[in-house]
């Protein structure tokens, strides 16, 4: 029979979709509790949830920094308060100031340890 990884599991179309689905609710928690972080409307957190988790999947590709907020320290959090930041300017209706990055970084991170599973 043909080599099966234990891993694949982690990196099939199930695992896939339920980041997706963690990230927009984490997206819209943080939204809701972080002053200087609007997301206005379903689409736009529809499109930034696809653009904050495939920015996370590259970068973690390409160079091997884990991007989420806790995941390497201090330059996974400053990593994902550039990515949450700069994801403003491809999604129309998804505004966030420097702080509110920042802060949503902090959330995004605090929300990440209480949960199971990795959502960014």
């Amino acid at each position: 029979m043909g080599n099966r990884n234990d891993n694949e599991g982690n990196s099939g179309f199930g695992h896939v979709i339920m980041r997706l689905i963690g990230t927009a609710i984490v997206l819209a928690v943080t939204a809701f509790l972080t002053p200087g972080f609007n997301i206005n409307g379903i689409w736009a957190l529809i499109v930034a949830t696809i653009v904050i988790v495939l920015a996370d999947y590259l970068i973690e590709k390409l160079t091997g920094i884990d991007a989420s907020p806790f995941g390497r320290g201090i330059v996974g959090f400053i990593v994902a308060v550039a990515i949450i930041y700069f994801t403003q300017f491809i999604v129309a209706g998804f505004n966030v100031s420097f702080w509110g990055a920042v802060i949503g970084a902090l959330i995004i991170g605090v929300i990440n340890a209480l949960t199971p599973g990795r959502t960014m």
